[in-house]
């Protein structure tokens, strides 16, 4: 049975605890003194004995209390940190304060093919590919930044934290210093945590705003593309979301649970574009990390690549995809060790790449294996019953970042929304929400609210012009409108359930204004 017992500390106190044991030749097998507790292990002590035992050891100066627990404390900890260890991912070491094992877990042991009993039996430098790193750590005092390594022929990050015994004032930095817990993070399990990081609110389709026609059909296609383990590429206008559908595809394909880590491939120059693909080992040029870098290729292993703005990639660094795109190696910067991982490219422009084909600006070979699947992101102007479901999606969180009552959306804005042509897309619409959300004071946005400074064609903007008044700028708000609407509801009827108003009215508008075909 154990015990705790409760008592005010003072000199000689736990030896008296003790001898009342003794007394009763109660053998004990474990103590440990944590004031004001003192817990006992004694595997002779049974229910029937308690009161008795309780009595005896209230008799003694400080003892406040005896009461029976589950399991002792130190006990306890050892089975948590034992657990805690057997579930890490990431291979875990602990080291004394020459370098020698003393603690590993199951994902070391796993990694260097070596029970647990036999890792505690080395030296650090007996499980290291890297000469010299043992001498380092011991001169640093276990203090290093975090680097590449390689354990057992594997490359992994590794971090090192030093262990200290509490601070005495007798004691030196130096002499404090116990060893140290090594972790090393595989290239994939760091694609994890960024992805996590990154795409923590990522949820399938939900995330992409819109329920027009070409949308539902959009999203139709795109699930039962997800299912297929094949290159995806993914082309639209600027600014219509293919980055979020690349993510929303990557969410509910086989792949989900493991990394999608993304690459603009016009944002970089060719050779840092390298460098993030395919890493590079240490000294590979001027200004690499010390240990060397994965990239990101190995950090998504199992999981997908996004390379947005493909058609900026230069032809080298094409030649170099294709490669990889053949068989799944790949050399890091500098290596001369073939990397093979497992992972899915989804790519996505807004350029013509069969012109570009044609004009030699992009490999056509990398073209037909980057287009096995293909879907194309319709432009704002095209799916105009998604305009004022985005606007509102965006005043939403427009006006819970900026810390105001939720807007709503006068006649006049939502007239001006739908006539405008977007040429930047969906991104222009959030800019335009977010600039009239931080410049008005009024719960009800109106038209002259919205602030076109997207550089839109300037017939296509629905400002008011200098010699307009408010009559001639609604007018023009709903010529543009009932023109941009028409095509897809192409009668009165269909056209005022559209615009939930009636039929009437609508007609009347569609011969004041001389649209084709109205009735």
């Amino acid at each position: 049975m154990r015990i705790d017992i409760c008592f005010r500390d003072r000199v000689g106190i736990a030896h008296e605890i003790l001898a009342v044991l003794a007394t009763r030749r109660l053998n004990v097998v474990a103590v440990e003194v944590d004031p004001p507790h003192i817990y006992i292990d004694s595997p002779e002590l049974h229910e029937r004995m308690l009161d008795d035992l309780r009595a005896a050891c209230l008799q003694v100066d400080g003892v406040t209390g005896l009461q029976v627990i589950d399991v002792m404390p130190g006990v306890r900890r050892r089975l948590h940190l034992d657990t805690m260890m057997a579930v890490m991912e990431d291979p875990v070491v602990a080291v004394d304060g020459q370098a020698r094992l003393v603690v590993a877990n199951a994902a070391a042991s796993a990694v260097t093919g070596l029970p647990e009993s036999s890792l505690c039996q080395l030296m650090l430098a007996d499980i290291l590919d890297e000469p010299g790193l043992q001498e380092e750590l011991l001169q640093s005092g276990f203090h290093l930044p975090s680097r590449e390594v390689r354990l057992r022929g594997e490359p992994f990050l590794l971090d090192v934290k030093p262990v200290s015994e509490p601070e005495l004032a007798v004691q030196t930095p130096l002499s404090r210093l116990v060893g140290a817990v090594l972790t090393f993070h595989a290239p994939s399990r760091i694609g994890g945590h960024i992805h996590a990081l990154q795409n923590a609110s990522v949820d399938g389709f939900d995330l992409i705003i819109g329920d027009s026609e070409q949308m539902r059909a959009l999203k139709a296609r795109a699930l039962r593309m997800a299912a297929v383990d094949a290159p995806l590429l993914i082309t639209g206008e600027t600014g219509t979301g293919k980055e979020l559908l690349a993510q929303a595809c990557h969410s509910v394909s086989p792949r989900a649970n493991a990394p999608f880590l993304e690459l603009n491939c016009a944002a970089l120059p060719e050779s840092l574009a390298e460098s993030e693909l395919f890493g590079y080992m240490p000294g590979a040029f001027t200004g690499a990390q010390k240990g060397g870098k994965p990239g990101l290729f190995e950090m998504a292993d199992g999981g997908t690549v996004f390379l947005d703005e493909i058609g900026e990639m230069s032809l080298y660094l094409q030649a170099k995809l294709l490669r990889f795109l053949n068989d799944g190696k790949f050399r890091r910067i500098g290596g001369d060790k073939e990397i093979r991982v497992n992972v899915r490219i989804i790519s996505a422009t807004h350029r013509n790449l069969h012109q570009m084909v044609r004009e030699g600006q992009f490999r056509e070979d990398l073209f037909y294996r980057l287009n096995v699947l293909h879907l194309d992101m319709p432009a704002l102007r095209d799916r105009p019953d998604d305009i004022l479901p985005l606007a509102r999606h965006f005043i939403e969180g427009a006006c819970t970042q900026a810390q105001k009552p939720v807007c709503r959306l006068h006649s006049s804005a939502c007239a001006a929304l739908l006539a405008n042509r977007w040429p930047g897309n969906v991104r222009q619409l959030q800019n335009v929400v977010f600039r009239a959300i931080t410049m008005s004071d009024r719960r009800t946005l109106e038209a002259q609210d919205l602030d076109w400074a997207e550089g839109s064609i300037a017939t296509d903007q629905p400002g008011i012009a200098d010699n307009e008044d408010w009559d001639d700028a609604m007018a023009r708000y709903e010529r543009r409108l009932l023109e941009q609407l028409y095509p897809h509801y192409p009668s009165s009827r269909k056209l005022a359930a559209r615009l939930n108003t009636s039929h009437s009215m609508v007609a009347g508008k569609l011969r004041k204004y001389g649209i084709p075909h109205s009735r």
